[in-house]
């Protein structure tokens, strides 16, 4: 598997607090079956003054201490990137990382109130030849007030991240809801861990693959987790969707009963 959205680099944001931290939590990647994994910490001014060159100094001390420790993972560059007014421009100049330095970039908006003006923002950044990957939208307090302009923003040519342990329910069942409707509606491009520790945040992807497996089949888990976050480290279009995987994969239950039997736990 491949992850793309980790915050494993110690000590630059509210992910790993130090080496061992990070360590602990690239072993727990690799045995848990992911073999490549972006970096990607906070840049939110003034909290998190992250940028391009501080990033790879990081990665390339991470991947070094990988080596003296022999685990065999991967990484790449990229950030978590907070809706800034100079965005287009950080990225133009690489002040802004990207992934693995292609089109393809992490975006997050306000957690708890929509940005105004998001889908301007989106379709000038589509523009300039980039493309925003959507961090997490089932966690957002206002997806369900505004859940079109996610659906409209997908359709625009926005990607869309959603978090391993959003749908195993380790951000309860309304997030797990929201994981499932995006999946079922095939509205979703790539699953990520967004890591942030060893404990409740880790690295393991297992448990997502497995339950998506089982709902939508082993080509849906599949594209989420290797094929797309492979395209997007080689700068590549990301596979086209079927709307509905229950018309690709039909399972014994289907989303819409899983998300009732959520609902009525």
């Amino acid at each position: 598997m491949i992850d793309l959205h980790s915050h494993i680099l110690p000590g630059i944001d509210d992910g790993a607090r130090n080496l061992d931290d990070s360590l602990l939590m690239a072993k727990t990647a690799v045995a848990t079956g992911t073999t490549v994994l972006a970096c990607t910490p906070h840049i939110k001014p003034p909290t998190y003054l992250n940028n391009g060159p501080a990033i790879d100094a990081a990665v390339n001390f991470l991947r070094s201490q990988l080596e003296l420790a022999d685990i065999p993972l991967e990484l790449v560059v990229g950030a978590d990137i907070h809706i800034n007014h100079d965005l287009l421009d950080g990225l133009k100049t690489g002040r802004l990382p990207t992934i693995n330095g292609s089109r393809y970039f992490l975006f997050e908006p306000d957690h708890n109130v929509l940005p105004p003006g998001m889908e301007r923002f989106c379709a000038s950044i589509l523009a300039a030849g980039f493309i925003p990957v959507l961090t997490h939208p089932e966690r957002l307090v206002w997806i369900e007030r505004h859940y079109d302009l996610v659906c409209h923003l997908e359709e625009m040519g926005v990607a869309l991240q959603i978090t391993a342990s959003s749908i195993t329910g380790g951000f309860g069942r309304r997030v797990q809801q929201w994981s499932m409707r995006m999946l079922g509606e095939n509205r979703v491009d790539i699953i990520a861990s967004d890591a942030h520790n060893n404990t409740n945040r880790s690295t393991s992807l297992s448990d997502a693959w497995t339950l998506v497996e089982e709902q939508f089949g082993s080509a849906c888990a599949n594209q989420l987790l290797l094929e797309n976050p492979q395209r997007i480290l080689q700068d590549q279009p990301l596979l086209e969707k079927a709307r509905d995987w229950n018309t690709v994969a039909p399972q014994k239950h289907g989303w819409l009963n899983l998300i009732n039997r959520i609902s009525s736990k």
